[in-house]
């Protein structure tokens, strides 16, 4: 009876997939989420292939098969959180590059820890499988981070609850936990592995019924109001950090200081302003000009 719930659950899951990748076709979401939608193709066909291998074929052809399908669904789920981070914060372009850097860092991080799991595996442990379940464990934090993320700084971020990238991270976040918990309890002998088989499909169906739900809503515009200050004074303090002066000098710096000051408190009909920039440049250049003739002598 539970291999029957088991596979009605496995197959329950392409057959939902199907009518919400129309639905993102008839909302045109898939040019909004191309990755996203890429993800659920790859689910479909994954399934058309893992299917009939696990009925008809071998086990050595299902073993392969599984994991190579999970890899690649493994790096689809990660570009997935990239993804709706960058809509999340496509009204602020800084935090965007400063998000997507992270995301590089972090996708080489996990590479590495996962060639260094899979050559330290022990005998009898196939090392593709501890690689791709360590990587595994490092992407459902990342999701399960980026849901408290939104929770905590969506009203910063003018996100709605009823965002569709709101939704995803939701389905995404949702089954995260349920993985993360579950490998919890199983690693402490609290529950068997006849409980996990059937938590963690049970868990993924209703993700993509969260999804299939947000995608039927119609999103509401971003709220891009003024009252978003705290969100636009990172944007514009990471702006500020990203314009350096040039390297070598200060005094390029203190003079660019001097005329923004100058010209934000000064009027420019006024010439007592431009006498009082041109003596604090020639005190300011002064140290350099002694430097100068000293290295000279």
């Amino acid at each position: 009876m539970h291999a029957k719930i088991q596979l009605a659950l496995w197959i329950a899951q392409p057959v939902l997939e199907l009518p919400l990748l129309g639905v993102m076709l008839w909302r045109k979401l898939q040019g909004k989420f191309p990755i996203f939608f890429a993800y659920i193709v790859f689910h479909v066909l994954s399934f058309a292939i893992l299917f009939p291998v696990h009925q008809y074929g071998g086990y050595d052809l299902y073993f392969y098969s599984y994991w190579i399908s999970a890899m690649i669904s493994l790096a689809l789920g990660f570009a997935v959180i990239h993804e709706v981070f960058l809509d999340v914060f496509r009204p602020y372009h800084t935090l965007k590059d400063l998000g997507t850097v992270l995301f590089k860092w972090a996708a080489l991080v996990m590479i590495f820890v996962a060639i260094v799991v899979a050559a330290s595996s022990p005998e009898g442990q196939s090392p593709l499988v501890q690689a791709v379940a360590t990587v595994q464990r490092c992407v459902k934090v990342i999701q399960c981070g980026l849901v408290l993320f939104l929770l905590f700084f969506s009203r910063y971020l003018g996100v709605s609850w009823r965002q569709h990238s709101f939704g995803i991270v939701m389905g995404f976040g949702g089954y995260a936990a349920v993985q993360l918990i579950g490998n919890a309890l199983y690693s402490g002998g609290q529950v068997n592995s006849r409980v996990t088989d059937f938590l963690y499909p049970a868990a993924y169906t209703c993700a993509v019924l969260t999804w299939a739900g947000y995608v039927l809503l119609k999103a509401p515009a971003r709220d891009v109001s003024a009252s978003l200050l705290a969100s636009q004074r990172w944007e514009q303090s990471l702006g500020d950090l990203q314009r350096p002066a040039a390297a070598g000098s200060l005094i390029p710096m203190f003079e660019g200081m001097v005329d923004r000051a100058f010209s934000r408190s000064g009027d420019q009909s006024d010439p007592a302003p431009a006498a009082n920039r041109q003596f604090a440049n020639s005190k300011l250049s002064a140290p350099l000009t002694a430097s100068r003739a000293t290295s000279g002598r």
